[in-house]
């Protein structure tokens, strides 16, 4: 029997997974600053501290190595922890506590240890995020044997992706970019997981492949109808989970239309849209396809809102890219800017 589905918001459908896991099981807690405040992280905490009070839901000091250990020993004693970080930024100065305590434990103690931790951080542009609140760091996480990292895209995944983070017993990074919050999506009222590891191909196509991450997802999906009104047919497919990562259903689109762009959230160099590439590489059945990256720009992230039109891919540079891949004799072509725009651009109105 299919449970009732209605459009529900990606900052909601958060909040609503937290507080369905809380209900289920009482080990289940949230920390972090600011989660108890009336702003509630732009939403994604509201109601969980009058639902289930002060014990299972407080704010932390500003010290994330050391509310990070915390949170590891709260995990390691059986409970689970969602430890919520306004910006992914900042998990750097947890950054030995995520990697050498909470990703090792389990292998270093011959599996007698679990860490079911979920790590909530916040990515994003716009209104002055500037060079140390911006940034994608979750190339660095991929890297690190032990840790699962998920980027999901819409309010449905975000729902299921987040209950699925909360009961499995790994560390688990998970990837929020702030102006998805706002987007709607169908999600089904009752609890469901997404499976950890599983690719989705959103729209298919036939001339060429285009992998969204995150946020560019959705920036990818725009550029795919931009690309249509060209003739083009652009496969998209959403990763989801960056760490494990679905590569096999990636190398089977490539397969068919052999050719790949890779749209990241973060940085080309020794990135995610590298790894995925590279697997592509080495598959026997994509050998000699056409491949590209698009990410951030290398330079610190910008303040300006000038800068960041040329900083961070859009739909108008995606469907460019795209075409001159699958069109490389043709003359160079670019879409209207104003047709490239995305709804949620125009009503994102800050980051608080």
């Amino acid at each position: 029997m299919s449970t009732p589905e209605r459009l529900l918001r990606y900052v909601d459908a958060l909040a609503e997974a937290v507080a369905l896991e809380m209900d289920r099981d009482p080990s289940v807690f949230v920390m972090g600053l600011d989660v108890d405040d009336h702003k509630a992280i732009q939403g994604s905490t509201r109601g969980l501290l009058q639902r289930f009070g002060a014990d299972r839901v407080f704010t932390t000091p500003l010290s994330e190595d050391a509310m990070t250990g915390v949170a590891i020993g709260a995990a390691m004693a059986g409970m689970r922890p969602i430890h919520v970080h306004i910006r992914m930024d900042f998990l750097m100065l947890g950054m030995n506590q995520l990697v050498n305590m909470a990703a090792k434990s389990h292998y270093m103690y011959g599996g007698a240890v679990k860490v079911p931790l979920v790590v909530r951080c916040m990515i994003g542009k716009s209104w002055g995020q500037g060079a140390q609140h911006s940034q994608g760091l979750h190339a660095m996480f991929m890297h690190v044997p032990g840790l699962k990292v998920v980027a999901p895209s819409n309010a449905h995944d975000a729902k299921g992706c987040l209950i699925a983070a909360i009961r499995d017993d790994n560390p688990v990074i998970f990837m929020e970019h702030r102006l998805l919050y706002g987007l709607e999506a169908y999600v089904p009222e009752q609890p469901y997981t997404v499976e950890l590891g599983k690719a989705r191909v959103v729209q298919t196509g036939t001339d060429l492949t285009i992998v969204g991450i995150s946020n560019m997802l959705v920036e990818c999906l725009r550029a795919q109808e931009l690309l249509k009104e060209q003739g083009i047919h652009a496969e998209v497919i959403d990763p989801i989970t960056l760490s494990p990562l679905d590569s096999e259903t990636v190398v089977q689109s490539v397969a068919r239309t052999g050719r790949l762009l890779v749209v990241d959230n973060g940085w080309t160099m020794c990135g995610a849209s590298a790894e995925i590439l590279a697997r592509v590489a080495e598959a026997r059945a994509t050998r000699g396809a056409i491949v590209q990256r698009m990410g951030f720009a290398p330079t610190t992230c910008p303040t300006s809102p000038t800068l960041e039109q040329l900083f961070y891919p859009n739909p108008a540079t995606i469907a460019s890219a795209a075409h001159a891949m699958v069109r490389p004799d043709a003359a160079a072509w670019e879409p209207s800017p104003e047709l490239a725009r995305l709804a949620y651009q125009v009503q994102f109105r800050g980051p608080f």
